[in-house]
């Protein structure tokens, strides 16, 4: 991860020293696609040592998705093994790679032996998966009572939804989420990031945490089950949606919001968003537009009146900001402390320094290569004083930790896995 000094006046120190605080913590992770894995990545990044169970020969169902990476650039087909998928790469960040035939009585066996040595076990396969493969909590736990076991799905592992099929398109329509975006008369839209797969992840890792620290102090595991369509939903209910349908208003607002008049707007050369949320924010923009009839005008004259009259509102703050340039815009805006900020494209973003200086973006790695890859990944977006967070290895090969991991903690010689190997259970 790279590093960033900062003045101590800050809250940080100049120069910083590895940490690591999830040392000692062992993740073992049976997981496809993207919230399980995203899952055991955060982990990772925080120290834990994140060993993915893999089906042999194959792999994650992503390993398979193009385009495919190497030092020497991007191609549509795999034609190098040591070429990983742009998914699988950015997914896998940090985390070690085991093949397992978890059906084979063998590959059972050893899974349950990992996780007698492992703090954690985490699973992302349609609920009762694990259970009919005899690996669920139940029988995990009476080998390893303090296991913590992280079940993540899309409707939960009980309830009246549990068996429907579910990826985030569907848990976004679910939830109800689908339903507030987009615009005011328009259709429900989904938003374009796979939410539900990133937002739950984050959810099952600080509810992984407390479960560890629960462990500590009585010494018993527990089992926690994780659902993307129950985190979404949840997220949703912080907003007073309940009292908008109520009131018989749509829930889909667009780029506004009905107070304010927050929102996009449209300058000569490009677009700003603009937050105002308070009687005072209004003055302030009036005052930065040099329009004081904004503050005369009835309809304005509180927060509640400009949500009764927001479209008249809105309509009023994009003329005057019509004739502006962004810079202009933006310039007066903030000169009179009115929040706002230009509406940049994804490309803007990735040409920002600010994000690789501060550890949120970094290049791309595969532990197949020394070096970089071409492309971008996601790093940990929250800097700790006492020190940076260990530096990502990068996404592993199809089996790469198997000599590692089975011989390090199975005690199994090169011998035994080789013989493991031709029986198809690694």
């Amino acid at each position: 991860m790279p590093t960033i000094d900062q003045d101590t006046d800050e809250g940080f120190t100049e120069e910083k020293t590895p940490m690591s605080p999830l040392s000692g913590i062992r993740v073992l992770g049976v997981t496809v696609y993207l919230a399980g894995p995203f899952t055991l990545v955060n982990l990772a990044r925080l120290g834990a040592e994140s060993i993915k169970v893999e089906v042999p020969g194959s792999g994650d169902p992503t390993r398979g998705n193009g385009p495919f990476a190497d030092p020497d650039g991007y191609s549509p087909k795999k034609i190098s093994e040591k070429q990983l998928s742009t998914r699988f790469l950015k997914r896998s960040q940090g985390v070690k790679s085991v093949t397992l035939n978890l059906k084979h009585p063998k590959g059972k066996q050893m899974f349950l032996d990992l996780a007698k040595k492992s703090d954690v076990v985490v699973e992302n396969l349609s609920p009762g998966a694990m259970d009919r493969l005899g690996l669920g909590f139940e029988e995990v736990s009476s080998v390893n009572p303090s296991i913590v076991y992280a079940s993540i799905s899309g409707y939960g592992q009980k309830g009246r939804y549990s068996q429907r099929r579910a990826h985030d398109p569907e848990i976004q329509g679910m939830s109800g989420i689908m339903d507030m975006n987009g615009d005011e008369h328009g259709p429900p839209m989904r938003i374009g990031l796979y939410i539900a797969d990133l937002v739950t992840p984050i959810f099952a890792c600080y509810s992984i945490l407390a479960a560890l620290r629960h462990r500590d102090k009585t010494g018993k595991g527990q089992h926690l089950d994780v659902s993307m369509m129950d985190t979404l939903t949840s997220l949703m209910f912080v907003e007073n949606i309940e009292e908008t349908i109520m009131f018989g208003e749509s829930p889909r607002m667009g780029n506004g919001i009905r107070g304010g008049p927050t929102g996009l707007y449209h300058t000569k050369d490009g677009d700003i968003i603009i937050t105002v949320a308070s009687d005072d924010q209004w003055r302030r923009l009036s005052q930065a537009l040099d329009a004081p009839h904004l503050l005369t005008d009835s309809r304005f004259a509180t927060f509640l009146d400009r949500g009764t009259y927001v479209a008249e509102a809105r309509n009023a703050v994009q003329k005057l900001l019509s004739v502006l340039s962004k810079e202009q815009a933006l310039k007066l805006l903030d000169d009179n402390e009115v929040p706002c900020s230009e509406v940049r494209s994804v490309s803007d973003v990735i040409d920002d320094p600010h994000f690789i200086e501060r550890g949120t973006l970094f290049p791309m790695r595969s532990q197949a290569f020394e070096g970089d890859l071409p492309g971008i990944a996601s790093g940990f977006p929250v800097i700790f004083s006492g020190g940076y967070l260990p530096e990502s290895t990068g996404a592993p090969l199809l089996g790469m930790q198997n000599g590692e991991i089975y011989r390090t903690l199975l005690k199994i010689n090169k011998e035994k896995l080789h013989s493991l190997k031709v029986d198809g259970v690694i």
